[in-house]
């Protein structure tokens, strides 16, 4: 099943991804910069760069793992209010496959490219794929408690 477009755009209209995970000293979460894409197969994919040394790197490097997250603005009235809620899978990222995920993330974040110590920093920096098996777009502009569902 495609994803609905309204769930794409607002992938696409944002920047940050705050990322739930549970590892040996219980559940975090942590915020990263993220870019949208689409896969081969037409599902959304989100690459962010994020250390393997990390809390979070360390737990999201395990095979199969798995986190829930959200996508939204800071600042929202509850009236307009539009995120996104997701599961799914990470896994860092290597070859071809790193990138081509390096190519949308400096396309989203042009920055990265223009600032060389910044570049190579991030080049050497661990580039993860998230991609969500469940997505939950909520809308409250469309109504109170609008919610628009995919699931891959």
């Amino acid at each position: 099943m495609a994803c609905p477009a309204a769930i794409r755009r607002a992938l696409d209209g944002h920047t940050t991804v705050t990322l739930a995970y549970v590892d040996e000293d219980g559940p975090q979460a942590c915020a990263v910069l993220y870019a949208a894409a689409t896969a081969a197969d037409g599902a959304p994919v989100l690459y962010f760069v994020t250390a393997a040394s990390t809390r979070h790197g360390r737990a999201l490097g395990k095979p199969g793992a798995r986190v829930a997250f959200t996508v939204q603005r800071d600042g929202q009235e509850w009236s307009g209010l539009t995120g996104i809620q997701g599961r799914g899978g990470c896994r860092p990222l290597s070859g071809d496959a790193r990138a081509a995920g390096w190519r949308s993330y400096t396309a989203r974040f042009p920055f990265v490219e223009a600032d060389e110590r910044l570049r190579a920093a991030l080049e050497r920096t661990a580039l993860w794929e998230l991609r969500p098996d469940w997505l939950r777009l909520i809308d409250n502009a469309q109504g109170f408690g609008h919610k628009e569902e995919w699931r891959g």
